[in-house]
């Protein structure tokens, strides 16, 4: 698989990254024997930009994504996140330079590294100046902990109040064009790293949902407006097109809302976290298809008729 620059970093990584948020239990049970599989093939594929975060089960999937790539670490780039922490039964935002620190420490030990090539604010704290935040995170970059700083979930105004910020990482997919307006054109000014989150829409635009589809009890869709009513039928119509012309494309679905995620000039990378190889052979495919001016024409003609599909913030799992 070819690579991009990410950024202004000097990081040269695989367009699409494994992400492992479905490793932290936010989206069921999880079976650690399949997850190693899943990652491991991944890497067979050529993918070499692995996505996690602390908040992810609070070092499940960092030990999983560790145990995965154990003595291949020094060929891969790694990502983490921090900045969240469970308070009683909460979770909840900390970006406090004392949190962030612990979190730098207990990424490292859980996915047996001595250095993270890619550290991210989780999301906006806003009970913590972003100086302090990005002041200690530089320190620790200094220390050589991490090798870059980044932020994912952030707007255009947090990203210019965020000192020496490198990439950011927002959920975009067919469902989710809001940062289209303001975040990705700063993103594409200032030379920021775009790493796009969700291109699947939680698994919306993989084509295996139906209006019987249900979700086990400690799956975050089970209780997300999102996939229930009137909005979830509305937007399987949607799908239904979309997959109609995904066939006369000579593809899949799922190859198509990655390929059209990708096909954005300011995103380099777009993260995808497939627990099936059969679903993952698909996404890493969609970095060789090309989508022209009449195809994504087309696609915009389809997505009239969605309904927005926002997913989860920390404060709704």
């Amino acid at each position: 698989m070819n690579t991009v620059r990410l950024g202004r970093t000097e990081l040269q990584v695989s367009p699409i990254c494994y992400g492992t948020w479905q490793f932290g239990g936010d989206w069921g049970e999880v079976d650690e024997r399949a997850a190693v599989a899943a990652i491991q093939h991944a890497r067979e594929r050529g993918v070499t930009f692995f996505d996690t975060a602390q908040g992810y089960g609070f070092g499940v999937s960092e030990r999983i994504l560790g145990r995965a790539l154990e003595g291949d670490l020094d060929r891969v780039m790694i990502a983490t996140k921090g900045g969240l922490r469970m308070d009683g039964d909460r979770l909840v935002r900390d970006s406090s330079p004392a949190w962030l620190r612990r979190g730098v420490e207990a990424s490292l030990e859980a996915l047996g590294t001595g250095r993270i090539d890619l550290y991210q604010v989780h999301w906006p704290d806003p009970r913590t100046p972003f100086e302090e935040s990005a002041a200690a995170l530089r320190e620790m970059v200094d220390e050589g902990l991490i090798g870059h700083v980044g932020v994912s979930n952030f707007d255009a105004d947090q990203l210019r109040a965020f000192p020496g910020v490198e990439t950011v990482q927002p959920p975009y997919h067919l469902f989710r064009r809001d940062v289209e307006a303001e975040v990705l054109p700063y993103a594409a000014a200032h030379d920021l790293g775009v790493l796009a989150y969700g291109p699947l829409a939680h698994g919306l635009l993989g084509g295996g949902f139906d209006e019987h589809t249900t979700f086990p009890a400690d799956d975050w869709r089970s209780h997300s407006p999102d996939f229930t009513g009137d909005g979830f039928r509305r937007n399987l119509a949607v799908v239904a097109q979309l997959r109609r012309f995904a066939e006369r494309f000579g593809t899949t679905i799922g190859r198509l809302a990655v390929a059209w995620v990708l096909s954005n000039p300011t995103v380099q990378v777009a993260i995808v976290g497939a627990r099936s190889t059969k679903h993952l052979d698909e996404s890493l495919e969609a970095a060789e298809l090309t989508l022209g001016p009449d195809d994504l024409a087309e696609i915009d003609a389809i997505m009239r008729g969605a309904a927005p599909v926002a997913g989860p913030a920390p404060e709704g799992m």
